[in-house]
C-alpha cells in the first residue's frame, strides 16, 4: 500500500475541521501540497475521517477468558477491516501489547481486566474480589498497568437471592468513592458497566467517569450526567440482547427477567433523552465473548434506526470519541491523538467512495479504504 495520497472531498480533521484537500506525504498528514511531487502518489475521492473508534472493544477476549494469540490477530484484523482504527479496550483478562508493533491493527488503548466480585460477572474474565474493601488497592494497580482506564463491573445479577435475584450494584458507595479516587490518584479514569438504575445513583456519587450501557438512567440521572459532561456508550447490540436474557433466566429468576424486560422496554427512549440533554455519546460494540468483531459500524447504523441525524453520528464515532480519549491521562491519552488526521501527525484514515450518512441509513457503512500509517521499523 502506498504511503502517498492526495485526498479530495469531504475530509474531516481530528479537531473536526472540514478541508476539501489534503496529502499524506510519506505516512504523514498535510493540508499544503507536496513540492516535489512523489512517484507513487495514490488520488483518492470522497469521505474522509481519522478512523472509526470503538470505545468498549474487547480485542483479546474469549467465552472464557483470554483468547489465543491467533484468535487476537483475527480479531484485530477484522476490527481494523471494518474501518475501526482507535480501541479503548474495556477489559480483557490478557496482556495485548504484543499488537501495538503490528501492522494493520487499531491502535489500543487499555483498561487491564474487569474488576468485579465472585459469581458476579461472566466466569474467567473478571478479577474477582471475595473482599470489597480491597476495591481501591485493586483499581490503583490496574491503573497503574492500563493505559489511562480501570474497567469496573457495577452491576451483576445476584443468584444468591434466588427467585428475587435482579441485577443489583456489587459496590457500596464509600467504597466505590474510595476506588474511583485511587483510580484518578493513579492517573487514571474509570469507565463502569452497568445495566439497573440502582446502580446510577452509586456512580455519580462517587464521581465516575464514564458510563457503559447504561439503560437504567431517569431523567434525573441524565440531567446529572449532562451538567458534568460525563460521556454515555449505549451499546445498542447488546442492549438488543435483554430479551433473550430475560428468556434464559425466565424460569430461575422470573424477577430478573421481569427487570430486563423492562430494561429492555425503555432503552431508546434513554438513548432520545441522552441525544436531546446533549450528552456525548460514546461509539461501543461490546465485541469479544458473545458479539463478534466487526460490528460497531452495525451499531451505527442502530443510532441511525433510532433516528440520530446520520452526519452527527458520524462526527461522535470519529473525530469526537478519538478528542474525547486524547483529553484523558496516562499513555491512552498520547496515543489517541498521537495520529489520524493532524497536520505533521502519521496519518489514520477511512476512506468512503459514498457518503457515510447514506451508508448508515441502508446499514452498509464499509470503508473504501483504510490507512494507518506505522514505520517500518516499529511493525513486526
Amino acid at each position: 500500500m502506498s504511503d502517498n495520497y492526495h485526498l479530495r472531498g469531504q475530509i474531516v480533521t481530528n479537531t473536526g475541521e472540514r478541508l476539501t484537500h489534503a496529502w499524506v506525504i510519506d505516512g504523514n498528514f498535510t493540508w499544503f501540497p507536496p513540492r516535489d511531487q512523489p512517484r507513487h502518489l495514490t488520488e483518492l475521492h470522497g469521505w474522509f475521517y481519522p478512523g472509526l473508534v470503538d470505545v468498549h472493544g474487547h480485542i483479546g477476549l474469549a467465552e472464557r477468558g483470554a483468547a489465543s494469540r491467533k484468535a487476537t490477530a483475527a480479531q484485530a484484523d477484522t476490527d481494523y477491516a471494518s474501518g475501526v482504527l482507535l480501541v479503548r479496550d474495556a477489559g480483557v483478562p490478557g496482556d495485548t501489547r504484543w499488537l501495538d508493533t503490528r501492522a494493520h491493527t487499531p491502535l489500543m488503548i487499555r483498561a487491564g481486566r474487569h474488576i468485579a466480585r465472585p459469581k458476579r460477572y461472566l466466569p474467567g474474565l473478571a478479577i474477582e474480589l471475595d473482599d470489597p474493601g480491597a476495591l481501591p488497592a485493586t483499581v490503583a494497580r490496574e491503573a497503574a498497568r492500563s493505559d489511562g482506564w480501570v474497567k469496573l463491573v457495577a452491576d451483576w445479577i445476584d443468584r444468591a437471592a434466588g427467585k428475587d435475584a435482579r441485577v443489583e450494584p456489587l459496590w457500596d458507595r464509600q467504597i466505590l468513592r474510595e476506588a474511583i479516587a485511587a483510580a484518578h490518584d493513579n492517573g487514571a479514569r474509570v469507565c463502569a458497566h452497568t445495566f439497573a438504575t440502582a446502580t446510577i445513583e452509586v456512580l455519580l456519587d462517587a464521581n465516575i467517569d464514564c458510563i457503559e450501557h447504561g439503560t437504567g438512567m431517569q431523567a434525573e440521572h441524565i440531567a446529572e450526567v449532562a451538567r458534568r459532561q460525563i460521556p454515555v456508550t449505549p451499546t445498542l447490540i447488546q442492549t438488543a440482547n435483554f430479551l433473550d436474557f430475560a428468556a434464559a433466566g425466565q424460569r430461575k429468576y422470573p424477577a430478573y427477567a421481569a427487570q430486563m424486560q423492562h430494561l429492555y422496554a425503555r432503552r431508546l427512549k434513554v438513548l432520545a433523552a441522552l441525544v436531546e440533554a446533549n450528552v456525548q455519546l460514546l461509539p461501543g460494540s461490546d465485541a469479544g465473548a458473545s458479539i463478534p468483531h466487526g460490528t460497531l459500524p452495525r451499531e451505527l447504523a442502530a443510532w441511525a434506526d433510532a433516528e440520530i441525524d446520520a452526519a452527527a453520528i458520524m462526527d461522535q464515532a470519529t473525530w469526537r470519541a478519538r478528542a474525547y480519549l486524547a483529553s484523558g491521562p496516562g499513555t491512552g491519552g498520547v496515543r489517541a491523538g498521537s495520529c489520524g488526521l493532524e497536520m505533521g501527525a502519521p496519518a489514520a484514515f477511512v476512506h468512503y467512495a459514498t457518503d457515510p450518512a447514506e451508508l448508515l441509513h441502508r446499514n452498509a457503512l464499509r470503508p473504501d479504504t483504510v490507512y494507518m500509517y506505522r514505520p517500518k521499523s516499529a511493525v513486526g
